[in-house]
């Protein structure tokens, strides 16, 4: 006798397969799961109430062009008591189920283990606001809605274009606490749209959508909205209308709004319409659209493909290839696709695996940063050995169990002789040459600038002129500066002649020591007023040649504080070079090792230095603009009050002088390659773990 089935199961007709062969969809309504069913399943689950297994297989061969056996008869036995689709009314049934429940019951504090990274709240019921409303939502799914979309785009385009300055500056006029609000308000009418633009799509088509809410991705609140029973649909086309619902929605309302951002005023509703306008449909498009992780990109693609589950079956075809390429067991093909549909699936599942390795250690780092240290080390362990580690250790453990299905055949001589290469890439030191961002420049190289505001007197020396140590470049006049220092000597002088009557005066008698102190700070302010109007006569610190001057030095002309006035170099064309290098490598050159400097721009070449030496202390402060990341550069570097461009990181200088001699008039970036001690690959892996694990040490 056969088991009975559970009443409340349903039958729908599912899309054709890969091959043209017809479905059906098996949907559980208290699980809320589909299961697709090929057309021999489907026909012996149409006979089931016949009871008997033996009439059950002849009805299907006689009333049908199948041929259906025993085993087929016993898979589709086997799925329906896998996943309790069968009716549980003996007392064995209820055993069974309660050593279901008791393996999937946990204690709180390993559902939390489990469940802090990603977990759902449903918070609402939408069916009945969806029956009251999807009368009024009709037009939205009408085609002259998405032309009048696509018109409201290009309008806004068009009025964006005529201010676009202010547009691109619109987000850093709305720091304050307003515009933040009215941001925060944006976002969440968009993520609010986005699922209400599922549930309404689902409905349309037909589905039941039960439950909207949050999920908790780390602890960062996302919306979502169960549309589950858009596998029931037979059209692949409404499951991809479906699934674009969301992201087709914040386009809509992103075209809307760059349109009102063009006429309303300034304000938190002004920069709330921006953000929709801008980064609320891109991050969108980033996220959503991504067919690496279950969200609406991966569905999408799931569509479109015609393969429910594709991770699980592009993974399985995947390792199966993996495990043919390093051992050829043979095995047969997990599921008889294509050639072209099976490369597809094995290149996404290794790009998928790629993608969430980088995604999952970044989430660990997070995780890590999010708490105090002792527990952010644990829940980073947590996550790297859920996520990362143990998928690894599954898939050795099951070439541990067939190792008796492994022989010497030419893929596990391949397989060897590849692991050999890599040992040997990662093990040998083989590399000996260091590369740094570095600057190349004139060994005597020097900018002036202006001391003090102040006009030009008299002539000024110009680009391309010799000039010697101490010249006289060009003669400043600072008005203010010669008020004061007027000032300040009048002061000097009346003090003075103050400390010349004390004797005489009883009043200048009673401030006794004090006026000799006054009269020294006013005779030190002298000084220095005195050294400020020097610093005006601007002079050449060394003998060499102009080859940059400020074009506005004409006699009368009026310059600010600081600024550059001429860019100096030796006559001798020597250079010198600045590199630098990594705390790593800190120890790893030797003093006086050679280096060669390549420019970036490529017709300079390469220019041979040597005598490098390294300073014993790591640069608190880059100077050197141009490597600086702020600016473009390769140095990553954050601005500090104190030290300028501070680099987040501890790096070191790199002196290179003797250096072949070219003409050069300003600085050069480019990269240095200086000679080390050779190197292997985990030798500077281990390096750089001693090294995290110096910094991150204290508990």
């Amino acid at each position: 006798m056969l088991p009975p089935l559970r009443q409340d199961l349903t039958l729908h007709p599912g899309p054709a397969d890969t091959s043209g062969a017809p479905t059906w969809t098996l949907h559980d309504p208290a699980a809320n799961k589909f299961y697709q069913l090929s057309w021999p399943a489907f026909e012996i689950l149409s006979r089931w109430s016949l009871g008997d297994a033996r009439a059950l297989l002849d009805a299907v061969n006689r009333e049908t062009t199948l041929t259906v056996g025993e085993d087929d008869l016993e898979a589709v036995v086997q799925l329906l008591h896998r996943h309790n689709l069968l009716l549980a009314w003996r007392a064995e049934d209820s055993a069974r189920l309660g050593r279901i429940a008791g393996a999937h019951r946990v204690s709180k504090a390993m559902w939390l283990l489990k469940h802090y990274l990603f977990f759902r709240m449903p918070l609402v019921r939408p069916m009945p606001m969806l029956q009251r409303c999807a009368p009024w939502v009709e037009w939205a799914f009408k085609p002259r809605f998405w032309w009048g979309v696509g018109m409201v785009a290009l309008l806004g385009l068009y009025l964006v274009s005529r201010r676009w300055d202010e547009f691109t500056h619109t987000f850093a006029s709305y720091a304050g606490l307003q515009g933040l609000l009215g941001i925060g308000l944006a976002l969440s009418l968009a993520k609010v749209l986005h699922e209400l633009g599922h549930a309404f799509t689902a409905y349309r088509y037909g589905c039941r959508v039960p439950t909207m809410g949050i999920a908790f991705l780390v602890m960062w609140p996302v919306l979502y909205t169960d549309t589950n029973e858009a596998w029931k649909l037979m059209r692949r086309e409404d499951r991809l209308k479906i699934g674009a619902a969301g992201m087709l929605s914040e386009l809509a309302l992103a075209a809307f709004a760059t349109v009102a951002w063009s006429f309303l005023p300034d304000g938190p509703l002004r920069a709330g319409v921006f953000m929709l306008a801008t980064s609320t449909w891109l991050l969108t498009l980033a996220i959503n659209a991504s067919p690496f992780m279950r969200f609406d990109g991966y569905f999408l693609l799931a569509d479109w493909l015609n393969m429910p589950n594709l991770h699980d079956r592009a993974f399985a075809m995947a390792r199966w290839w993996l495990r043919e390429r390093l051992f050829g067991f043979g095995d047969p093909v997990p599921e008889p696709f294509s050639v072209s549909r099976r490369r597809f699936l094995i290149v996404f599942a290794i790009l998928t695996w790629l993608y969430r390795l980088g995604l999952f250690f970044g989430i660990a780092l997070t995780v890590y940063h999010l708490f105090f240290k002792t527990l952010g080390l644990a829940l980073l362990a947590i996550e790297l050995g859920v996520f990362i580690v143990m998928p690894v250790v599954r898939e050795v453990l099951v070439w541990r169990r067939r190792r008796a299905d492994i022989h010497w055949n030419a893929q596990t001589r391949r397989a060897v002789v590849l692991l050999g290469l890599l040992l040997a890439l990662v093990v040998i030191p083989w590399r000996g040459t260091l590369r740094a961002p570095a600057v190349l420049s004139a060994s005597q190289s020097q900018s002036l600038y202006a001391a003090q505001p102040g006009y030009v007197s008299g002539g000024a020396v110009q680009a391309g002129q010799t000039v010697a140590a101490g010249q006289l470049l060009a003669q400043l006049v600072s008005p203010e500066l010669d008020f004061r220092l007027a000032a300040a000597q009048a002061q000097a002088q009346q003090l003075r002649w103050q400390m010349e009557q004390q004797p005489f005066a009883t009043k200048l008698r009673e401030e006794g020591d004090v006026l000799r102190r006054r009269w020294a700070a006013a005779q030190a302010e002298v000084t220095g007023l005195a050294e400020e109007r020097k610093r005006l006569e601007v002079r050449a610190p060394f003998a060499g040649r102009v080859v940059d001057a400020n074009l506005f030095l004409a006699d009368g002309a009026w310059l600010a504080r600081g600024e550059p006035l001429y860019h100096i170099v030796g006559q001798d064309n020597a250079l010198k070079a600045e590199a630098f290098i990594g705390e790593q490598d800190h120890a790893t050159l030797s003093a006086g090792s050679s280096g060669v400097f390549v420019a970036n721009l490529p017709e300079f070449g390469s220019v041979r230095c040597a005598a490098a030496q390294t300073d014993q202390v790591n640069v608190a402060g880059l100077e050197q603009r141009t490597l600086a990341s702020l600016y473009g550069g390769p140095i990553a570097v954050t601005r500090s009050q104190h030290n300028g461009l501070a680099p987040t990181t501890a790096i070191f200088r790199v002196r290179l002088s003797h250096c072949d001699s070219l003409p050069l008039t300003r600085e050069l970036p480019g990269t240095v390659l200086l000679a080390r001690q050779r190197h292997s690959l985990a030798g500077d892996a281990w390096t750089a773990l001693l090294g995290l694990m110096q910094r991150e040490r204290g508990l």
